[in-house]
Formats: structure tokens, C-alpha cells, sequence
């Protein structure tokens, strides 16, 4: 697969488009199309963004279906009479869980990033799909490789045919880490003049690897958050005030 299209001011960046007869709604929204969190940073206008991102994808706001994300390893899967878990408010999304899966047309599923690794997953052949919440606590949990072998369980998904692509997220150049990285994470971090740095993206592909995807079908958009702070959220230059952007799957 092809890497995914960078950003354009508060153009939709969809991926999955290079799939032959792909019949879903995947797309990441960037710092142009605002806070799109109920929790994090200025929330004043989040649903109204929220619901303007998502009109361009032919995305109901009000049916989303959202994670209470946690750095976890738990993957959820959402069943039809679920959509609009998460949609207008906080309490009434997914508790503690960080992956969902469904085979549900006509639901959305979201996750929200700032650094974090949004993660997409289709499956052509059994027409489901997931959305993965990767940071690093989570890749330490294996949720990628968890929420594969989900899939395989719940709707008999084979990797070797499941698509993945990775969305913004901060990379290698940019994640300085402790010490404490190179055991965590052996062969997934580098030495610069003193300091360490995390690869979570690699540790994430070689997660999906090994869970059986074909390295041809893993896409990445290649885009560092914490190297374009004005056209994505970072909260490692942002800090607590951080907005969030999301991630979005919608089965046709």
C-alpha cells in the first residue's frame, strides 16, 4: 500500500482510498478542524467540530461511538445497538478501553490522539474493521497484536488480508525517553548524543507483523505530530492544554 496524503489546511485525510471496492469511511482530522476531545484541552466547540469533520465523511456526529481511553490493552467489540456511546458526552462511552472492533455497518468508531498512534485496521473479505489507541503503555500491553487476534476470534478475519495504516503520530526523531525504554521495548530505541529515543511506530508494526499482517498492507502516513505542532495537536509541545485529533472508521 501507499503511504497516506499529508495534510491540507482542514482537508479530509482518508485512508483505505488505494483498496479496490473498499466499502468504508476511514479518515484522520488534523489541528485545522479544531479540538475534537470532550475532555481534553478548550471543549467549548468540540461536538460542533466534531460534527462538521465528520459530515464530510457522511458520518452521523450523534451515532459515534467513543472510547474512556486509558493506556490499556482492552479491546471492545461495538454491536449496532451501541452507536452514540461517547457521542455527546463522556460518560456514556466505552469505559477503560483503548481498541475497538466491529462488523457493524453504520457504526463509527473513534479514538482520539495527541502523540499517541491512531492505528486502522480492514478486513476486506469479512467486512469489519478497528481502530487501535497506541501509546506506549498500550504497545507495551501488545494491543495491536491483540486486537488482530480479536478480530480473528470474533469474525473469523485471516491477518494475511487484513489492511493497516498508521496516522499521525510523534516518531522516533522526536519521542526522547528514560532509560527504562531499551528494556521495554528491546531493539526499538536509539542513542543520540545521551539521550534515547522510542520508535512506537516500528514497535507497532512489527506487533502487526507478527500477528500475521503482510508488511505490503501495512500504509503509514509517515507524519511526525511532535515535528508539525501547527497542523496537528502534540502533547509534548502542547502540554496539558493539548487538544486532540481523531481518528475515524465507519463500515458502509
Amino acid at each position: 500500500m501507499m503511504p497516506l496524503h499529508q495534510a491540507e489546511s482542514s482537508k479530509t485525510l482518508s485512508v483505505f482510498e488505494r483498496i479496490p471496492d473498499a466499502n468504508i469511511a476511514a479518515a484522520y482530522s488534523n489541528r485545522a478542524h479544531g479540538n475534537m476531545s470532550l475532555s481534553h484541552g478548550d471543549t467549548g466547540g468540540s461536538l460542533t467540530q466534531r460534527a462538521n469533520f465528520l459530515r464530510g465523511l457522511g458520518i452521523d456526529h450523534r451515532r459515534l461511538v467513543c472510547a474512556r481511553q486509558v493506556h490499556g490493552d482492552r479491546v471492545y467489540r461495538v454491536m449496532g445497538i451501541e452507536a452514540g456511546r461517547g457521542a455527546l458526552d463522556v460518560e456514556s462511552a466505552i469505559p477503560a478501553c483503548d481498541a475497538l472492533i466491529t462488523d457493524e455497518r453504520a457504526v463509527p468508531l473513534a479514538v482520539f490522539t495527541a502523540d499517541c498512534l491512531p492505528i486502522f485496521l480492514y478486513d476486506p473479505i469479512t467486512h469489519s474493521a478497528g481502530l487501535v489507541h497506541a501509546g506506549w503503555r498500550s504497545t507495551a500491553g501488545r494491543i495491536a497484536f491483540k486486537t488482530v487476534r480479536r478480530m480473528q476470534d470474533e469474525f473469523g478475519s485471516r491477518p494475511a488480508r487484513l489492511h493497516a495504516c498508521f496516522g499521525p503520530a510523534i516518531r522516533q526523531c522526536c519521542y526522547e525517553v528514560s532509560r527504562e525504554f531499551a528494556e521495554i521495548f528491546p531493539g526499538r530505541t536509539r542513542e543520540e548524543n545521551g539521550k534515547l529515543f522510542f520508535d512506537l511506530v516500528g514497535a507497532n508494526r512489527s506487533q502487526l507483523e507478527r500477528a500475521g499482517l503482510a508488511p505490503e498492507r501495512i500504509a503509514d502516513s509517515g507524519i511526525c505530530t511532535a515535528c508539525c505542532p501547527d497542523e496537528y495537536f502534540s502533547y509534548r509541545k502542547d502540554g496539558q492544554a493539548c487538544g486532540r485529533m481523531m481518528s475515524v472508521v465507519m463500515l458502509r
